[in-house]
């Protein structure tokens, strides 16, 4: 997710509205009337200069692939919020967990009674929102091809509110519209409520590598525009589709497959700073990327020392997000761990 995003932000609770529709069982979800997401800013202004330390710190899972409380399998999409404290999509065993700041092990909020499609389970989580202040998750249910809602606290069972859809990441934007990638039909939906279809807000088209086009969409960025930023998975590129656009513009990668500062290998997680500044975790490249606005070329802020399992590698990182003091967070997907990058002061400018 967006993990890029802050999914919760206003403490004024006087514009929050409560909307049932059967037509998609959006039941009970609480919905805003004015903005209460924001791009998740940390309190130092991150900008083309800034630089973080190259090792890593482990800061969920690490103990190798396991479903032990300390451990996690293949985790994919993530948040962290302003406790600093992180929760993770743990695809191959099929829950969320929540990792505090400094914990040596996790906790399950959602999927505990293993894997299956039963309302109290989970098949292969791979991203979520969270939104703490409204008490609930949506959680990007793979396996199972729907979106469901989970209680956020003392929840039990979760309840389907997009139902057939091969979701690959979902996040939400200032205004609570969620959009959903479905890597098959290549295309990113915008969906709110009262939808039961979803609409079209790139791709669409067919699998292809036209401008109007997508090859397995996975990733997604939502800007204060309502520009949504899309990882191209297997057009090894990142292209932004402006509101209602017909066509999306590239602003990584489409070289091909490769590993010059020019190319990427099979995107995955995307931030955009305030100044257009474009983060990318370059999976195939076992590395993280910054791509200035218009750049041909991108720099590497993070690993790129090969696939490994070293504090100063990863191997094949998914999500990444920021905390609120500006560390990077990498999911590093087969070291099945959470690595906090921390801001570097020194070299911040």
């Amino acid at each position: 997710m967006q993990q890029s995003l802050r999914q919760l932000s206003g403490q004024d609770k006087s514009n929050i509205i409560l909307i049932e529709n059967n037509k998609i069982n959006w039941n009970n979800l609480i919905y805003p009337q004015k903005q209460h997401l924001t791009l998740q800013s940390p309190s130092v202004m991150i900008n083309i200069n800034t630089k973080w330390t190259q090792n890593g710190l482990t800061v969920a899972g690490g103990c190798r692939k396991g479903n032990g409380f300390n451990q996690l399998s293949c985790p994919n999409g993530f948040y962290v919020d302003d406790d600093l404290t992180v929760y993770i999509a743990d695809f191959n065993n099929n829950r969320i967990v929540e990792w505090k700041y400094d914990a040596t092990s996790g906790l399950v909020i959602a999927g505990e009674n293993g894997q299956g499609n039963r309302t109290d389970q989970l098949d292969g989580p791979i991203d979520l929102i969270v939104d703490k202040e409204r008490d609930f998750f949506i959680i990007c249910d793979k396996r199972n091809r729907r979106v469901v809602k989970w209680p956020y606290r003392g929840g039990t069972s979760g309840q389907t509110i997009i139902p057939n859809i091969d979701c690959a990441c979902l996040t939400m934007d200032q205004h609570g519209f969620i959009y959903v990638s479905d890597i098959h039909q290549c295309v990113v939906k915008r969906w709110k409520v009262g939808d039961t279809q979803g609409t079209i807000v790139a791709g669409g088209n067919g699998k292809g590598d036209r401008l109007d086009q997508l090859n397995s969409p996975t990733f997604l960025f939502v800007d204060h525009d309502q520009s949504i930023y899309v990882s191209d998975r297997d057009n090894h590129r990142v292209v932004k589709w402006t509101k209602n656009a017909q066509e999306g513009i590239i602003v990584a990668g489409d070289q091909g497959q490769g590993n010059s500062l020019s190319q990427l290998s099979y995107p995955c997680g995307i931030i955009v700073d305030p100044s257009s500044n474009l983060y990318v975790a370059d999976r195939g490249n076992h590395r993280i990327m910054r791509w200035r606005k218009n750049a041909n070329q991108g720099t590497v802020i993070i690993g790129g020392n090969g696939p490994g399992s070293q504090p100063n590698q990863l191997n094949e990182p998914k999500g990444i997000a920021f905390d609120r003091h500006g560390n990077l967070y990498v999911v590093d997907c087969w070291n099945h761990r959470v690595q906090r990058f921390s801001i570097d002061q020194n070299l911040t400018s």
